[in-house]
Formats: C-alpha cells, structure tokens, sequence
C-alpha cells in the first residue's frame, strides 16, 4: 500500500466518467461542460461525435478524430481503442484542465475505470476524479426494474444527477431518492432540471478520491455516532437543495439500524449496499489478504466497495476503494486523540451474502 499523492503536488489531469441511461439529459450536461463560460478548457471524449448534439458552429478546427471548440475546449471520438484515442489527446500538447468520458453504450463504468490504472502515461498524467450518474427522475423508477444497466450506471455512481426534477412531485422525488440510496448509499444526489447543476459541484470535487473525501467530511462512511437511524428528509434541519461541498446527508448509510425495508428492493433489481461496522482494531494482514480475495473471486459481483480500517498498532487511518477487481487502499490522516476509533465497510454489488461477509470481516478483527 503506497502513500497518496498530496493536493499540492499533484499536476495530473482530473477525469470525469460521464454515464447514463438514454435520455437521462447527459447531452445536454456534456454541452454545457464543453461550450460553457466557465473560463476551464475541457477535453470531452464521446463514443460518436453526432450524439453529443453540439453546434457546428462551435467548432473551430477538425481533424480525424479531434475536434476543437471555440472556447478552447476539445471534443474527440471513441473509434477505437479507449487508451490510443487518450493517448493522442494528451499527446496533442492541448493545454486543458479536464477530461469528462460519456459512456454512451457501456453499461458498466468499471472497465473505463480500470483503463486509467492498468496504462502507465494514463497514471503519470491523469486520475479518475468522479463517476457521474445523471438520471431522469419521471422514468428512473421504471428504468430500475427494466433495465439492468441503469441499475449499475446508479451502482457505480459517485455522484448522481437527478435531472427533470419538475415533472414529479415532491413525494414522489423522496421515494426516487429513497430507491437511489438503496442501491449506492455513498453516492450524493443533485437535484437539477434541464442538467442545470453547477459545474463546479460536479467538476473536479476528488468524489473518486476517497482520501479526499474523507478529510472534507470525516462522517462520510457512517462512523458510529448514534445517527445511524435517522432518516434525512426535508424535516430534519438538513439542506438538501444547496449545492455547496457540505452534503452531510448524502452519506447516511443503509442499513438494518435504519428503519427502512431493503428487502423488498432486492428482487427489483438484485443491486445494493451492505454496511459492515465494527469497533475493535483490525490485523492487518488479515484484512488485507480478505481483501485481496475477496475482490479477486467476487470482484464481477463487486461493482464499488470503500471503507475505514482501523488497524492494530497504527496511528493512521486505512482507506480503501474497490471497482469491480481493482483494489487500492493507503494510509490516510492519524486518528485524532479524541476521536472515536472505528472501522466501516460499504460494498455495493449484486449477489452479495452479508451473513458471510460480516463473519469473515469480524474474522480479520485483532485478537489481541
């Protein structure tokens, strides 16, 4: 486990993967991020130019593959090879500070994922910085029980864009959140129409970086504070409509001290999200190795998991993420002198056998 590169050293290039189900308002997200005042240069990679709907008018200069926008900002295709189309966009010399990916027709985001982990000049100059879900609230609901991918495209999520908000009520908006958080309690929710979302709520948050998350909300996994109950609505004193970095709220965890029925959900779609908790120091060679295994036998089944480790005998806090097979985990900030010490898994997948997967988590506890 290597140590996190710091904020302040870290010059690579900020990646977002952009994913939805058709007609979710990803288009219309896409264009804002590429032909915004924003006074940021975005390169934005599509699966075919002609989905992205943008204005010929726009385009400034044309080549093969490589189309830039009069703002400065660069727009290319996917004909090929993921790797080989980044690979080019770097080595135009284009001065941008970020690249957004739409998925268009790949369901699972974790191969896109895995790509900037497995290619060396993709890991010396750039990082995954969120995996951004847009959803439709008037058709989310039946799009979960129809569609296989619109349920991993919310598993996957970091963040989810809940757009054309205006055409449901607010009762049935709690009951679309309710059924989002089901399936990925860790993901925040923006409520937006027409994907009018503030860009700099979405762009370049580190909402990938579980390091980064953590040393801006502390309670984001849920430690044990005695709140693992309450239900966040628009009764509880918390802003759920803001659109600043203190979404508290979004990192309730679900789970059987919540109150709320996840049985029910799992036949709808077979995708949710699992809570281990303890309170007792881990070993940890043993969790490590129970890791290790666990993401590399059921890692298909696996779609995101994060966590804390607290382990024997160390000052520091353990931090891990996994997509599907990719495991990475480091040493974070130490524990305060005051702080409660715990340890918290989330897993999202399908097929996942809680029973078995707390056994073996309180099996890596320390004996000592």
């Amino acid at each position: 486990m290597t140590e996190a590169m710091t904020e302040t050293e870290d010059t690579r290039i900020p990646v977002m993967i952009l994913t939805g189900f058709l007609g979710a308002g990803k288009t219309t997200l896409l264009n804002r991020i590429v032909t915004g005042d924003h006074g940021r240069k975005y390169a934005v990679v599509v699966n075919e130019f002609g989905e992205i709907g943008i204005d010929n008018d726009l385009i400034v200069d044309t080549d093969e593959e490589i189309f830039e926008m009069s703002n400065g900002c660069i727009c290319c295709t996917v004909r090929g090879d993921l790797i080989r189309t980044l690979h080019q966009l770097l080595g135009k010399g284009g001065k941008f500070d970020g690249i957004v990916i739409e998925t268009t027709g790949i369901a699972d985001p974790g191969p896109v994922v895995q790509t900037f982990y497995v290619d060396a000049l993709l890991q010396a100059k750039t990082y995954v910085d969120a995996i951004t879900t847009v959803v439709d609230a008037k058709h989310i609901l039946l799009r979960l029980k129809d569609a296989r991918e619109a349920v991993e495209q919310v598993a996957f999520a970091d963040q989810i864009v809940l757009n054309k908000t205006d055409t449901v009520d607010e009762a049935e908006l709690r009951r679309i959140e309710a059924e989002l958080r089901q399936i990925n309690s860790l993901a925040p929710i923006f409520r937006t129409t027409r994907s009018q979302v503030p860009l700099d709520t979405i762009l370049e948050r580190r909402a990938f970086d579980i390091d980064h998350i953590l040393s801006l909300e502390p309670d984001f996994l849920n430690p044990p504070h005695g709140e693992e109950g309450h239900v966040h609505d628009e009764h509880c004193g918390h802003d759920h409509h803001g659109h600043g970095h203190d979404h508290h709220d979004h990192g309730h965890v679900h789970d059987e001290h919540c109150g709320h029925d996840h049985d029910h959900h799992e036949h709808n779609h077979g995708i949710e999200s699992i809570a281990l908790t303890s309170d007792k120091p881990f070993n940890l060679e043993k969790i490590s190795y129970w890791l290790e295994t666990l993401v590399a036998t059921q890692g298909q089944d696996i779609l995101r998991a994060k966590g804390i480790i607290d382990i024997e005998g160390e000052d520091r806090r353990l931090v891990f993420q996994a997509v599907h097979m990719l495991l990475e985990g480091d040493y974070q900030r130490p524990w305060k002198p005051d702080e409660k010490r715990y340890s918290r898994l989330v897993f999202i997948g399908r097929k996942l056998n809680k029973k078995e997967l707390a056994e073996w988590f309180h099996a890596c506890e320390a004996r000592s």
